[in-house]
């Protein structure tokens, strides 16, 4: 009988930290964890910031520092997959925190509430008066991207961290400890695009990287930008480096060209966004230039998406940059 194949995991389960000195950036709010973990009296807290800077994984490496060993018994991770509403609340989690666990002098339950800005307000109702109840034997660990959807009752029961977007120094760092574990073939270009891409989020940029290793065995701006199906951004800084010098018939046909390839105008808009945030041209134009960016991504998000409001755009960019007597009546 043939072995079973080797079990496999994506590499952002693979290599995702165990210990908070681990993780990767804002590193005064690790800090402050580091210092709850020393001393062993977790408060409730709730974590809010974007997607995919290690929120969750701060919260189970503090609950792994905190209760080693008795980790599974002592901690209930509920993410938003998982329904929760009040009827959860009273049931599961009231459950979970009436259960005894032998814990470490000193150590309290864990509960982990991920995405907590999209549990129901009855079930944040519910939940701020088991919060109190137990409060001798449980803490409450919420992890979401804005916490102003969590209600107040609970957010003054909670001690508040919040997270920012990675850098891309640090993004960077990171992807070359991965290829060079995982020995992965690239081009420093390559990563360049995939920290372009990423935005901050260390999970997206980590799932870019395997993904174009996966699909081309070599991480190169273009395999990128293929896998990532985004906008090159060498051929919208050719274009707008044509709106600078008011060439509205090139820059228009470079327009119709991206938009060919099948790019969302979405996508099109954001890249032009991230290239001109990064562009060298005085910061006058450079403002005027992201205020219509701006204003024709709102009306996209409004329904409007078509190739004459991308033209649009690109029409507003070159009159930025020509004299206006040319418009003169």
């Amino acid at each position: 009988m043939a072995a079973p194949p080797p079990l496999t995991l994506p590499w952002i389960e693979k290599y995702r930290p165990r210990l908070l000195k681990d993780i990767v950036g804002n590193e005064d709010t690790i800090a402050r964890l580091q210092v709850i973990a020393a001393d062993g009296n977790m408060p409730n807290i709730v974590i809010s910031g974007p997607p995919g800077i290690g929120k969750t994984t701060s919260i189970l490496c503090l609950a792994h520092e905190l209760l080693g060993d008795s980790f599974q018994d002592a901690v209930l991770e509920l993410n938003a997959s998982d329904e929760r509403g009040i009827d959860v609340v009273r049931q599961r989690v009231k459950m979970f925190a009436q259960k005894k666990v032998t814990l470490p002098e000193g150590r309290h339950k864990i509960i982990i509430l991920d995405e907590a800005d999209a549990m129901t307000t009855g079930a944040q109702q519910a939940l701020r008066r088991t919060m109190e109840i137990y409060s001798k034997t449980t803490r409450f660990a919420l992890a979401c991207n804005n916490s102003s959807r969590v209600i107040e009752p609970i957010q003054s029961r909670c001690a508040i961290l919040r997270y920012g977007r990675l850098s891309d120094k640090q993004l960077l760092a990171r992807l070359m400890e991965l290829c060079e574990a995982e020995e992965v073939k690239y081009s420093p270009e390559g990563l360049e695009a995939i920290v372009f891409t990423a935005e901050g989020d260390m999970r997206q940029a980590v799932n870019n990287l395997q993904s174009t290793h996966a699909g081309f065995g070599f991480v190169g701006p273009d395999e990128v930008f293929k896998v990532c199906d985004q906008p090159h951004p060498l051929l919208v800084l050719e274009m707008v480096q044509r709106c600078t010098k008011g060439e509205i018939v090139p820059a228009s046909a470079a327009m119709r060209h991206i938009y060919g390839k099948g790019y969302a105008p979405l996508d099109i808009v954001g890249t032009v966004f991230r290239v001109v945030k990064s562009m060298d041209i005085p910061e006058f134009r450079k403002l005027e230039f992201i205020k219509e960016i701006g204003e024709t991504h709102m009306r996209m998000l409004e329904g409007v998406q078509s190739l004459v409001q991308l033209n649009g755009l690109i029409a507003r960019l070159c009159k930025q940059c020509m004299n206006p007597k040319d418009f003169a009546p």
